[in-house]
């Protein structure tokens, strides 16, 4: 697929620049050292990206790409993606009624949320080992839920300790006017050292603010928490 640029209306490019100048000036303050240095090398502005152009930053840097889909793709396609160093991404912005909360991810999640963290290749090397995982046990179910989790509560919604200060790296709080507020200035009891045992047992919510945000201490940390991963398996291959 491809980003038909010129089919973007004046609808999209306003969305996409009050989107951004919502946020930008909360991320300042609250986003991981390493978002922000990304977010500078991806060069975003309040006016839509170009895929094409931002794949060029992203492979001179760490060798990704993102990989345009449809919109939500299967567990198999998702994680063959990632394993493959490509981040799927939809290219439709939301509609001005639907700039707080949307059932899907649209691009300025998938893009201003996720992009910037790929140039950071403890990040990424904690998506190739979590993917490569995931593949390995993709017919099943139960394990897929769980890898699942391990990926929601740390690229989506995921906290790290920096410098002593709480910081956001997760695309769902940080293309979240409302979650970023309600994560930095009202959830403070939620937050939980990262701990894969814990992650494990803890569903995740879809349709309203976490019950849980879990805390990292570094991307390399957190890199190295697959391999945590291991003595959990049964000896049928599954996770417990």
């Amino acid at each position: 697929m491809k980003q038909y640029y010129e089919r973007y209306t004046a609808e999209d490019h306003k969305v996409w620049g009050i989107l951004y100048e919502q946020q930008i000036n909360q991320i300042r303050r609250f986003a991981s050292i390493a978002y922000l240095e990304g977010l500078q090398i991806c060069n975003f502005m309040d006016t839509i990206p170009k895929i094409e152009e931002l794949n060029e930053i992203l492979f001179s840097t760490t060798g990704w790409k993102i990989e345009i889909v449809p919109g939500l793709i299967d567990n198999h396609s998702f994680f063959k993606l990632l394993s493959e160093k490509k981040f799927p991404a939809s290219t439709w912005v939301r509609k001005m009624a639907s700039l707080d909360y949307l059932e899907e991810p649209d691009m300025f999640h998938d893009v201003f949320g996720h992009a910037p963290l790929l140039t950071n290749n403890d990040f990424c090397e904690f998506l190739v080992a979590l993917a490569n995982l995931a593949l390995k046990f993709i017919e099943d179910e139960n394990a897929i839920e769980l890898l699942s989790r391990i990926y929601w509560y740390s690229v989506e919604f995921g906290l790290i300790l920096e410098d002593d200060e709480l910081k956001i790296y997760g695309a769902g709080i940080l293309s979240s006017r409302a979650e970023t507020h309600f994560v930095m200035h009202t959830g403070q009891l939620l937050r939980k050292r990262f701990d894969i045992s814990t992650i494990l047992k803890t569903p995740y919510i879809k349709d309203k603010f976490q019950d849980n945000y879990f805390v990292i201490d570094s991307y390399k940390d957190l890199f190295e928490s697959v391999h945590d991963l291991h003595p959990l398996w049964s000896s049928e291959n599954s996770i417990v």
